[in-house]
């Protein structure tokens, strides 16, 4: 469900009290995924999860925007390695509900705004985060907190976002907040942990749905 945020607009002499849900709407250029395709880390590579984002985004209603997951690669072939702040435009994005997410890259790497209450999916709606059942505050990145990717193990992207089964992902903590010793990487929204595994039910074993950040890079 969409909300409606109220805002004054100027009709000749007189300001009218209206909800901008329509205005905010085409504004949107950040939102967390609120489902996975059924895979879990397999995305068919980036080229499958920038697909997800585009068609969740088509459905919420802002498909004229180019919309990429924020997601590292490791190089293949001649390909070279991809880092997730290179992917996703310059900013500044806003939230379903209009909230500024972050101006620009150095923000977003910085002093954000994302957090439980900020970090909504494409409709709107807050992720369900530590405390809630389940808990799907662990979101996929394979990145480092700079944006780029993390090379903290053997495998932190899941062999490419197209494993299901091996491997493991680097994850962000949504919330903020967490388990983890290490109060730094416990608050990182795009760096905090390796998950145990690519399935949806070794995610899930750490608190996470298989959900992607998207941003809109136009």
């Amino acid at each position: 469900m969409r909300h409606a945020v109220p805002c004054l607009v100027a009709t000749g002499a007189t300001a009218l009290l209206v909800g901008c849900t329509t205005m905010f709407g085409p504004s949107m250029g950040f939102f967390v995924t609120s489902t996975n395709p059924g895979k879990g880390a397999d995305f068919g590579g980036l080229a499958g999860a920038d697909r997800h984002c585009q068609q969740l985004a088509e459905a919420a209603g802002a498909g004229r925007k180019t919309w990429r997951a924020y997601l590292s690669a490791p190089a293949t072939g001649s390909s070279p390695a991809v880092n997730a702040r290179d992917r996703i435009g310059k900013g500044p994005w806003l939230n379903a509900k209009g909230e500024v997410i972050a101006r620009d890259l150095a923000q977003l790497h910085g002093e954000n705004n994302i957090n439980k209450d900020t970090a909504l999916d494409e409709k709107g709606n807050r992720i369900k985060v530590r405390g809630d059942t389940p808990n799907q505050h662990d979101i996929l990145t394979g990145s480092n907190m700079d944006g780029t990717l993390s090379t903290q193990g053997p495998d932190t992207t899941c062999k490419g976002w197209t494993s299901s089964t091996e491997g493991s992902a680097m994850v962000g903590h949504v919330d903020r907040g967490g388990t983890n010793p290490d109060p730094v990487r416990n608050a990182s929204w795009n760096s905090s942990h390796l998950t145990p595994g690519c399935s949806p039910e070794a995610l899930a074993r750490v608190g996470s749905g298989g959900l992607l950040y998207c941003f809109a890079a136009n």
